[in-house]
């Protein structure tokens, strides 16, 4: 009986041990596959302490060193050794010479080699002189060319009409009853005849007879500072019907 009994409650306690087994595995690989699962499905479960500290930058590198201080600049004297030499005597002299120095030349006369000199000029005479000049006299005067034509109006130049054809009236203007003033833009020579003569405005039908006149028109030569010069001026011619 001892020894069934023994069978017996040993049996009971083997079957109960592997029973314990089989839920402890299971428990632990319930809390092992918990542990790994929650972090993946809830990240913001994870404590924060921890994720700060992976967040955390390195700290930054220590600074460069300070440059070195620069070296003294020491001044530096510099004196010439001939100004020293100048300035210093080393042996003062009994006697002091003077120094002679030789007279100039006397100045030469400005000539050309080969070639005699005109008379009735003086001494000291200049090249591009004026033969017969004196040197110290004053300079001459030369006139100022007279322009080679200049504009004078024509109540001024009407003046110095001296003669010439009058113009003759159209006899198909006349019949028109045309009448007006031609105006001739006129270039009168040193001799005082009419150049470059040419139709400023006026009826078309007393043009060429206002023309045909005043060619033949001659004028006293306008003078300027003495000289005669070509007058730019102009003619006008008037037309009118009497009665």
């Amino acid at each position: 009986m001892f020894e069934d009994a023994l069978v017996e409650s040993g049996g009971k306690l083997k079957t109960k041990s592997k029973y314990f087994t089989f839920v402890g595995i299971i428990l632990n690989g319930s809390i092992i596959a918990a542990l790994i699962l929650i972090p993946l499905i809830y990240p913001e479960a994870l404590p924060k302490t921890a994720m700060t500290t992976l967040l955390v930058a390195p700290p930054p590198p220590p600074p460069p060193p300070p440059p070195p201080p620069p070296a003294p600049v020491h001044p530096i004297k510099v004196v010439s050794e001939m100004l020293n030499n100048q300035l210093t005597f080393t042996k003062i002299p009994k006697e002091i010479k003077m120094v002679k120095e030789d007279a100039a030349p006397p100045p030469t006369m400005a000539g050309v080699a080969g070639m005699d000199g005109m008379s009735g000029g003086s001494a000291g005479g200049v090249m591009g002189g004026i033969l017969g000049g004196i040197g110290t006299g004053p300079a001459p005067v030369v006139k100022a060319a007279a322009p080679k034509k200049i504009a004078v109006s024509a109540g001024v130049i009407a003046g110095n009409k001296l003669g010439g054809s009058s113009p003759q009236y159209p006899a198909i203007a006349k019949a028109a009853r045309i009448q007006g003033t031609v105006v001739l833009q006129a270039t009168i020579s040193k001799a005082g005849s009419i150049e470059g003569l040419r139709v400023v405005s006026g009826p078309p039908m007393l043009q060429q007879a206002a023309l045909e006149a005043v060619k033949t028109w001659r004028y006293k030569p306008y003078l300027l500072n003495g000289e005669p010069v070509e007058v730019e001026t102009q003619v006008n011619v008037i037309f009118t019907l009497g009665g």
